[in-house]
């Protein structure tokens, strides 16, 4: 029998982080909201591969991968060997180094938008700096936004995590719907000749229909707007070249960041010579976008997933994930509270509501379950290269033993007698 997970640490150092960290953690998907506190790991010491350690010892498969930043598994050692390395002639530098323009012209190669390269620290600094290229580009002010796009005020402030964001900022921002391209006309002609932008996540958790990604290219071409496809996610995930090459629809700008380096912080802006030249303008600088162990660890990062097929391999340990967990909802015949959807290589099992149960008490009660199996998971599976076929079978056999208990607890209605922790509770909802 399978020895009962404690979290006995994790609880301990929560009380202790809360003293001195807002909430306990640096990022909202990585704390007690997003975890059912006292069922689940909250810290974690180590990781190798797919393997990740907490503060009480537990192991689990990490489906999680640092939030998809992990794409080749953790302490990569080609990885880890190229970072060593440039660590011993120095990390930040007073002028520009090799490696930025090496990195640049490796994104130029591969992302067929890609003509010009900026680099940042994170997601949300590439997209801010999208959308101040296309304002000053477009000299208009609006934008429309589908999908995530980070923390700054221009974005977030669509969303009801809006606490600290101007009314005059909100305004300027407007939401459109996936694979709803009315929608998006209906803002062109809500806000006639004033929209500078238009940036989507090119996919989500469904692909495009109806030719979705032309049709918007095709308005903000007739209406004189930037695409920018938001590729924090997609790019070095579903495609080399990222969701515009897999779709054959090319963006004026695109973001990239997430799994480019392997867990280490980079992202990059890419676009049009004529658009991205502005970037000598309009006031994007930062002291740490040509910070040198980042961007060896892209040229590794890249150079180990041509080499390796990475792509091909998420795409094929990804389908046999999706296709087993239909095989378990079919056999369950549990099709009206459980689904499946996403690309293979970022695919989500999504849980509703059932009975007398809301789908934050079934997911909290899940998670419980499958930290107890000896897996972390979130929002999705965010496979590594790490992952193989073996972690796949596991994971799939998991899930029919905790499905099949949620099933039972929503037949016998005894919530309250198996779950143990605090329910979850959501940070906003944008997919």
């Amino acid at each position: 029998m399978a020895t009962i997970k404690v979290y006995n640490n994790s609880n301990t150092w929560l009380k202790r982080a809360e003293k001195t960290i807002p909430l306990g953690s640096q990022t909202f998907s990585k704390s007690r909201i997003s975890y059912p506190k006292n069922v689940s790991p909250l810290f974690i010491k180590r990781g190798k591969g797919c393997q990740v350690w907490d503060a009480d010892d537990n192991q689990y498969t990490d489906f999680v991968s640092g939030l998809l930043s992990v794409s080749l598994g953790y302490c990569n050692k080609a990885v880890d060997d190229a970072v060593i390395e440039q660590i011993k002639s120095g990390v930040t530098f007073s002028l520009p180094h090799q490696l930025e323009m090496v990195v640049a012209e490796k994104l130029v190669e591969l992302i067929p938008c890609a003509e010009m390269v900026r680099f940042g620290k994170n997601g949300s600094d590439a997209t801010s700096a999208a959308i101040r290229l296309a304002r000053a580009f477009t000299s208009k002010e609006h934008v429309a936004v589908c999908g995530y796009h980070g923390w700054q005020d221009w974005y977030i402030g669509s969303t009801s995590r809006d606490l600290g964001v101007p009314q005059t900022t909100k305004d300027l921002t407007h939401v459109f719907k996936y694979n709803d391209i009315a929608s998006l006309e209906q803002l062109f002609i809500n806000h006639p000749n004033k929209l500078a932008a238009v940036i989507l996540e090119p996919m989500n958790v469904e692909f495009p229909q109806d030719n979705f990604l032309a049709q918007v290219k095709d308005l903000c071409e007739k209406h004189e707007a930037v695409l920018i496809f938001d590729e924090t996610i997609t790019g070095f995930r579903y495609h080399m070249g990222g969701a515009q090459k897999l779709f054959g629809v090319t963006p004026d700008l695109a973001t990239f960041g997430k799994g480019m380096a392997n867990g280490y912080p980079i992202s990059a802006i890419v676009g049009r010579k004529d658009i991205m030249i502005l970037m000598e303008d309009i006031f994007f600088s930062g002291t740490f976008a040509g910070e040198t162990l980042s961007l060896a660890a892209t040229n590794a990062t890249l150079d180990f997933m041509l080499a390796n097929n990475v792509i091909e391999h998420f795409d094929t340990i990804g389908k046999k994930l999706q296709a087993g967990l239909h095989r378990i909802i079919n056999d369950m015949q549990a099709q009206q509270w459980l689904s499946v959807s996403g690309h293979p290589a970022w695919s989500f099992l999504n849980i509703h509501e059932q009975g007398a149960y809301s789908a934050i008490q079934l997911k909290s009660l899940f998670l419980q379950e499958m930290a107890q199996q000896g897996f972390l998971l979130g929002g999705g599976h965010n496979l590594n290269y790490a992952h193989k076929t073996e972690d796949i079978d596991a994971l799939l056999e998991a899930y029919r033993q905790v499905l099949a208990l949620l099933a039972d607890t929503i037949e016998n209605e005894d919530f309250n007698t198996r779950f143990k922790g605090e329910l979850l509770e959501p940070v906003f909802k944008v997919r």
